[in-house]
Formats: C-alpha cells, sequence, structure tokens
C-alpha cells in the first residue's frame, strides 16, 4: 500500500492506494474513532460486485453495517434523493454511534459527502472510491454537493473524509467507457501541473482503459498527490490555487447540465470543456498549436469524444450564467499556456468563447 498524506491541520487524513486492500479497510478504521455502526451509502451495482466484501471487513473487526443504495446516475446528486435518503437514515440511526461510507464513483462520493455533512451539523465519513475517476479525482478534498436544476453541485459543503480508501484492484469491474471517463480527469492533471503525467498517459493509455493494475495503481498515486499538494494549500477555494483543478469543467459543467446528465458523462463533458478551454487559450495567444494538437489528439486516442453532439451553443451558455466560478458576474477560466501549467482569466469576450464552443460542435 502506498500512502498520501493530506496535510490540512484538523481536518488531516490520509489517502491509502493499493491493490486487493479492500479487505483491510476495517481494521484501519479501528484506530479512527469514529463510531461503530457504519451506514453505507452505494448503488445496487456496487453492493452486488463489491458489497459483500467490504461489509466482511467491516464485521470482522467489530463494526454494524447498514446499506442504502441510491440509484446510479447523476440524477442521484438531487435534493430529493438527498433528503430521501437522510430520513431514511434518521429512521435507523436513533441511538448509535453513526459513520457514513461513500462506497462508490463520483456521485456517490459527492452525494454521501454532503449527507454527512449536513446531518446532525456533520457525521464522520469515509471514500471508498470504486471508480477510476473517483479515486484520482472527486474522493479527494472535501468538495460534497448536489444538484439544482439551475447548475451542477450549487448546494454543497468543504467537508473532509476521514480517510480515502482506494483499492485499484476494484476498477476492474468497470466498462471501458468509464475508464475513458476517469482518463480524462488524469489527462487534466498532465495539463494543470505535470508534462511527465501527461506523457505516461499518451503512452499507457491503451493499458489503462484495460484495467492493467500496476499501472492504474502508479496513476491513482501520481493524480492523489497533485490534488493533494494543491488542496493543502487552498482548502475551500479561497487562494485561487485550487481553482486550476476546474480546468475544462466550466464549459463541462455547462455541457453535462445542458445535456440533462444523461448525454454524456462527467469526464466526457470534462474532455470536450478541454478541448474549448484550450481553443479559447490557443486563440488568446498563450497556447502552442503542437500543445493544442497533443491535447486534442490525446483525448481522441483515448476515445473520448470529439465533437459536442445534440446541443447548441446557446444551450451551453445559457447554462454557463450560473456557474457558482462565475464571480461578480464575470466569466473566468482556467486557460493552459503549456503542457503542465494553466492560468486562471477572467472576462473572456462572450465572442471568443461562444466561436471556440462553435468549434466542436457536431
Amino acid at each position: 500500500m502506498k500512502i498520501v498524506n493530506v496535510a490540512l491541520k484538523e481536518n488531516s487524513y490520509r489517502i491509502v492506494i493499493g491493490q486487493h486492500i479492500l479487505p483491510r479497510l476495517g481494521q484501519a478504521l479501528k484506530g479512527l474513532n469514529i463510531g461503530r455502526d457504519a451506514l453505507i451509502i452505494t448503488s445496487r451495482v456496487i453492493r452486488r460486485h463489491h458489497g459483500a466484501a467490504l461489509a466482511s471487513s467491516l464485521k470482522e473487526n467489530g463494526f454494524c453495517v447498514k446499506f442504502f443504495e441510491v440509484p446510479d446516475g447523476e440524477q442521484s446528486k438531487s435534493v430529493k434523493t438527498a433528503f430521501s435518503l437522510i430520513e431514511r437514515i434518521a429512521c435507523y440511526d436513533c441511538g448509535r454511534q453513526s459513520f457514513i461510507v461513500a462506497f462508490g464513483g463520483g456521485v456517490i462520493g459527492d452525494l454521501a459527502g454532503y449527507v454527512a455533512a449536513v446531518y446532525k451539523r456533520g457525521v464522520p465519513y469515509i471514500q471508498v472510491p470504486t471508480t477510476f475517476l473517483a479515486q484520482i479525482d472527486s474522493a479527494i478534498g472535501g468538495k460534497t454537493a448536489i444538484d439544482l436544476v439551475a447548475g451542477k453541485n450549487l448546494v454543497g459543503a468543504f467537508y473532509q473524509p476521514r480517510i480515502v480508501w482506494s483499492d485499484v484492484a476494484v476498477l476492474a469491474t468497470l466498462d471501458k467507457r468509464q475508464m475513458r471517463n476517469g482518463l480524462a480527469e488524469a489527462v487534466k492533471y498532465g495539463m494543470i501541473a505535470d508534462s511527465k503525467l501527461f506523457t505516461d498517459i499518451a503512452r499507457h493509455y491503451q493499458e489503462l482503459i484495460e484495467r492493467r493494475l500496476g499501472v492504474l495503481e502508479s496513476v491513482v498515486i501520481q493524480c492523489s498527490r497533485i490534488k493533494t499538494a494543491i488542496v493543502t494549500k487552498d482548502e475551500r477555494e479561497t487562494q485561487g490555487i485550487r481553482t486550476i483543478l476546474n480546468f475544462g469543467h466550466t464549459v463541462g459543467h455547462a455541457i453535462e447540465a445542458a445535456g440533462d446528465y444523461r448525454r454524456y458523462h462527467h469526464g466526457e463533458a470534462v474532455a470536450l470543456g478541454m478541448r474549448v478551454a484550450a481553443a479559447i487559450s490557443y486563440q488568446r495567444g498563450m497556447l502552442g498549436n503542437k500543445d493544442l494538437d497533443a491535447l486534442n489528439r490525446l483525448l481522441s486516442d483515448i476515445g473520448l469524444p470529439q465533437k459536442i453532439k445534440g446541443l447548441s451553443v446557446a444551450d451551453i451558455i445559457a447554462v454557463m450564467r450560473h456557474d457558482k466560478k462565475f464571480k461578480g458576474g464575470k466569466n473566468r477560466f482556467v486557460l493552459a499556456q503549456k503542457i503542465g501549467q494553466v492560468k486562471i482569466v477572467t472576462e473572456i469576450p462572450p465572442s471568443v468563447i461562444r466561436y471556440a464552443i462553435h468549434r466542436y460542435m457536431d
């Protein structure tokens, strides 16, 4: 196992990464003093694949276990689902010493983290991510949220987990679309902070899609270290440092929402958002043609979308107006200067944004 320490004073925790380590989770939790009743929020599919192993590990170490299933998909990050889940937990939780386990991908992690943050004004929770995207990105850093009709992640809280337990062996049950979805976020990390990681992904993307455990573990470790370094400098995104993690997300989130969270998976929308952000960077003379081509080529080689289908530029722009990353009505983009380096830029002319989006419309 490899350990990445997230140093946030009283909110510090460990990210534990390894192969076939899910059975060791129960023993690790015994020293955290988080309670004895594990409330596991998951989906039916994840429970079917991995629920028995998780429950066995916890029960063998003295924990009581209760599963709470929610439907797969972004639609579960809704006010209705969140508060229905809280009601179900409250009915069960009387007199117990409970903590929440987020056992799933990014949707489960965001939803379970939000429930943990607001239930009883905060109960301990742990992240056990089961998708590539969640292991390298969404399970780390304490951003929890649910969606509104107006936009994605508009209701949430910064609430750090007590531990993140990333077993890359559980990724074996993912299909290739889900692996590509996670690879988009891995490419993002290469673009914002590490040109070597970008090159490594370009060399080994096929092995990653095929779920070769050694390569997967290496990328999860690298991405976890990058995100940890950023989060520890700017936990609540008040210093402008953590904002660089949003490369590709401004347009990406708008594409997700405009497609009613059904047309594109998160990573697919982010890939399109990175193409648009890179095009804006190129138009402004910040990014060279060689690096622009390298990004677009890698995203295409991985099998991520090349064009935005079934939406209009107007649809996407309308959703972007609700983006919480915009300050004082001014748009704000993370733009690329080169592979491995980005910059936050405000007040991009609307015509430039529309042109860049139009470039990738089908």
